[in-house]
């Protein structure tokens, strides 16, 4: 006869028949709970990077991109026509004061300088032949006119002898008359004696002036002659890098035609560019900061704006107030930042990947374990900084990475 089954055998039937019919039943039920979870977007915390929005002054640059370079560079010339023998030192070489860099050949002005010391020594012995010369006959004159003196006061004298025995009645009329044009007659010849001597004075005084001049001239050519052989070995006239130098040795320079150039290392400059669309907001006196890398920022001013777009870019040049900071290096490529205006008080947040420009925007807010997307508005932007006009308040988290493969979720969940 049958028995009934033990309760545990019973349980152990009724939880077989079950399962099939309750284990669909929970999973459904598990999936409906989880399944918005799983759908819902979410980015890791560790992957993105936010920043706070606060209160404070911001000023709106353009940037541009720059290149360091020395503020002054000296440019050596050829002072002559003229073969180069020797290249005495290469591009990247530091020179000081005095030191050759290329060498010339100077044979033909070599010769020119010893045909103008040879003219100027003939020069200076017809010099002072003349005043030997002219010594010589003023002594000779100057002799003529004593014995003319001494004939004259013989002349005055017999004359007036004559006067006294003519008032005696003791020498005739015609005594008398012959010895009075004798006096008037030395008196002319003593006087014509005079006049020579100044005439010969006046005519040597032109003569050796004219000498003179023809000397002064000839010692003028003789010392450019003598600096041009000077230059001949062009020398670097200050401290420097040399950046540039003729390649070949042999070649024919011209004069005037440049042959190096040496750069001063004391100080420096900017050569900047900017895309045409800023071209007309760039002036002379705008401020500019110059940023060499994160930490290092030196302040300048625009100095020269140059009138024509190259390329459709626009060049200026900024000067700067460190002009011998100790990390200008030439060549060296910068981030020039031209400030256009200063807001002393407006809400900011930095910049980032998250919008590439101004104006309209859409970014994600943390608010707890979510971000939520917001339109926002951004104005003037810096360096590092973007204005906020709407959209934000001072304190809002912002995630500040490249989120636009995340704009079409409304919501995205923030795990830790």
């Amino acid at each position: 006869m049958d028995r009934a089954l033990a309760p545990d055998v019973r349980w152990r039937l009724q939880s077989r028949r079950l399962v099939p019919v309750v284990l669909p039943l929970v999973c459904v039920i598990a999936l409906l709970i989880w399944l918005p979870g799983w759908i819902q977007p979410s980015v890791s915390r560790a992957r993105i990077r936010t920043a706070v929005v606060t209160t404070g002054s911001i000023e709106a640059v353009i940037t541009a991109s720059g290149t360091v370079v020395p503020e002054v560079e000296r440019v050596l010339s050829s002072p002559l026509d003229a073969h180069v023998l020797r290249i005495l030192e290469r591009p990247g070489a530091t020179l000081k004061q005095g030191d050759p860099v290329v060498a010339l050949d100077v044979s033909e002005s070599t010769l020119a300088l010893e045909t103008l010391e040879t003219d100027l020594e003939i020069k200076e012995n017809t010099q002072a032949q003349t005043a030997l010369d002219l010594e010589k006959s003023l002594a000779e004159l100057d002799g003529s006119i004593e014995v003319k003196q001494l004939e004259l006061e013989l002349a005055r004298a017999k004359h007036a002898g004559n006067l006294q025995l003519s008032k005696e009645a003791l020498v005739s009329e015609e005594a008398l008359r012959q010895s009075e044009l004798a006096l008037n007659q030395a008196r002319i010849e003593l006087a014509q004696l005079r006049e020579e001597r100044r005439q010969t004075q006046r005519s040597t005084d032109l003569q050796m002036g004219g000498l003179a001049l023809e000397r002064t001239s000839l010692r003028r050519e003789a010392a450019e002659a003598r600096r041009v052989l000077e230059l001949a070995t062009t020398k670097s006239d200050r401290n420097g890098v040399l950046t540039w130098v003729l390649a070949e040795e042999g070649v024919l320079v011209p004069r005037g035609e440049v042959i190096a150039r040496i750069a001063d290392l004391s100080s420096f400059r900017v050569d900047a560019t900017v895309s045409d669309v800023h071209a007309s907001r760039i002036q002379r006196g705008m401020a500019v900061i110059v940023s060499l890398d994160d930490r290092v920022r030196l302040e300048g001013t625009v100095s020269e704006v140059y009138p024509t777009v190259e390329n459709g870019s626009l060049r200026f040049t900024v000067t700067l107030e460190e002009r011998s900071h100790s990390r200008l290096r030439p060549s060296l490529r910068v981030d020039v930042l031209v400030i256009t205006d200063r807001k002393p008080r407006v809400l900011k947040v930095k910049r980032g990947p998250f919008a590439d420009g101004t104006g309209e925007r859409q970014a994600f807010v943390i608010r707890g374990n979510r971000a939520v997307r917001a339109d926002i508005t951004l104005g003037a932007s810096s360096f590092d900084e973007l204005e906020v006009t709407s959209g934000l308040n001072e304190g809002d988290e912002v995630i500040i990475s490249d989120m636009r493969d995340y704009l079409h979720a409304a919501e995205l969940k923030v795990r830790n």
